[in-house]
Formats: structure tokens, C-alpha cells, sequence
């Protein structure tokens, strides 16, 4: 008989546990819906934000720097196009130092389908296709992966807002960002966007262990043809090596009349 009670008593419980769990979980999937929404409104309003600029190119100072604090520097230029109803193109052209000169990267980003991008060495006169599953590796010895040399695209993503938080004083929207690629070496970022301008002030890159793996934080804003903010510096810090990467804007100049042709693969052997 006291077995019996303890069994009744037990199933009782477990009853009451789950009639109070009910609302409890409907109120979470709402939830989840909610920060869902916002999140994609958000992000949503980024890119709308940054659209409708055309074309531009830029000189880059790239310092690579170990975990003892040693730098070298290298010095490119960067072209970049918007294409209407498409991802980005871009172009990146090292010039110095002599080790590096004229190896070209471009990328052409898409909205849904796998970016594409290729590598050109000058030293053994190739132009490679980087493959879907390599786009984790690391872009030219610095701690950007290629795939971070992509366009910002919404299909890219899912995205949940977590939460309002400043960052150097900033008020921002903190958005968790899912890749949709299987083959990004991230498991997911979370976004710190400020709140008035919807600029990228932060993001931290996780690793497919969900351990923080680098963060990316954005500095030194300034304002072209009176709508577009762009950083001047780029730093790009890995937790799990002690190494970093700065990318230092030091011209920057729109509409200067690039076009697809200067975006096709065949460019990149011609370069110089």
C-alpha cells in the first residue's frame, strides 16, 4: 500500500508539473517568435540603410600582428560594386610588400546561392577558385576568413534579437545571426548595431564548439555622399591564437565609375 501512494503521489506531480509547464512553453515559442521578428526587422533596416551607393574603391593598410605583438604590414586597394537584385562584387589588389604584389581576391556575393570567389598568385601565374567548404580558411595568412570578405546578405541568416546593451557608450541592438551555410566555420555571431544609425559596432564569431572563437569590432566612423557610414578601422582579434588583423581605411571615394567588366574573373591575370 505505501507503494502504491508513493506511485499515485509520484504520477500526480508529474501531472501538476506539466499543466503548469504548458503556458510557461507557449509563452517561450512566443517569445522565439517575437525576438525572431525583430531580429529580421533589424537587420532588415541595416541593409536598407546601405543601399543604393553604386561603386567605390579605397586604399587599405592590412597589419597582420602575432601573439607577441609583432606586426607586418601590407598595403591594397579594394573596388566594390552594388548589383541590383544580387549580392556585391568586389576586388581586392595587394601592391605591397614585394612578396604579395599583384595577388588579386575577388568575390562575387549572392543573396541565396554560394558566394563566388577566386584567388590569383602572381607567383605561380594561377588564378584559384576557392572551394564552398575552404570559405572558413583564413584570407591571406590574416585572421578574416574568406567568407568574411563577403557582402552582408539577409538570406544568409536567421536572426533572434537578445537584447539592448551600450557598447563605448553607444546604445546598440544585440542580434544573434545563424549562417545558413553549412559550410561557414561559424556556428553563429551575435551582432552589437547601434541603435540610431544602425552601424555594426561589434560582432563576435563562435566556432562550430559554440567556443568564442574572434570579435570584430568596428571604429572611426565616417559619413560619404551625406547616407553611408563606413569605419576606418577594422580589427579583427582571435581569443583562441592571440593574433589580430587591422584593416585601416585611408582613402575612400564612391561613384568612380566601375562597372561588371572590372569584376570579371578574367581581369585577375591582367592585373597589375
Amino acid at each position: 500500500m505505501p507503494q502504491f501512494k508513493t506511485s499515485r503521489s509520484a504520477i500526480l506531480m508529474l501531472a501538476v508539473g506539466l499543466l503548469l509547464g504548458m503556458p510557461v512553453a507557449a509563452d517561450t515559442d512566443a517569445e522565439i517568435v517575437a525576438s525572431r521578428e525583430k531580429g529580421l526587422q533589424i537587420a532588415t533596416e541595416q541593409k536598407q540603410r546601405d543601399t543604393g551607393w553604386g561603386d567605390s574603391e579605397s586604399n587599405v593598410l592590412m597589419v597582420l600582428r602575432d601573439a607577441s605583438g609583432n606586426e607586418s604590414i601590407r598595403r591594397m586597394r579594394t573596388l566594390a560594386l552594388e548589383v541590383t537584385g544580387d549580392g556585391d562584387k568586389s576586388l581586392i589588389i595587394f601592391d605591397e610588400p614585394r612578396d604579395v604584389r599583384g595577388s588579386a581576391f575577388l568575390s562575387h556575393s549572392h543573396p541565396t546561392a554560394e558566394d563566388d570567389q577566386w584567388l590569383y598568385l602572381p607567383a605561380i601565374n594561377r588564378t584559384r577558385r576557392i572551394a564552398s567548404r575552404n570559405k572558413s580558411g583564413p584570407f591571406m595568412a590574416s585572421e578574416f576568413a574568406y567568407e568574411d570578405m563577403s557582402s552582408f546578405e539577409l538570406a544568409k541568416y536567421q536572426f533572434r534579437y537578445l537584447r539592448d546593451e551600450a557598447v563605448n557608450g553607444v546604445m546598440c541592438y544585440v542580434i544573434e545571426r545563424l549562417p545558413a551555410d553549412k559550410f561557414s566555420g561559424y556556428s553563429k555571431t551575435i551582432a552589437w548595431v547601434d541603435k540610431e544609425h544602425y552601424r555594426v559596432q561589434k560582432i563576435e564569431f563562435y566556432d562550430k564548439k559554440q567556443s568564442l572563437l574572434k570579435t570584430l569590432t568596428a571604429s572611426d566612423y565616417q559619413l560619404y555622399l551625406n547616407k553611408y557610414w563606413r569605419p576606418m578601422l577594422l580589427r579583427m582579434q582571435n581569443h583562441q591564437t592571440g593574433k589580430s588583423t587591422d584593416l585601416i581605411v585611408e582613402e575612400l571615394q564612391f561613384n568612380v565609375g566601375r562597372s561588371a567588366a572590372d569584376f570579371d574573373v578574367n581581369v585577375l591575370e591582367r592585373l597589375r
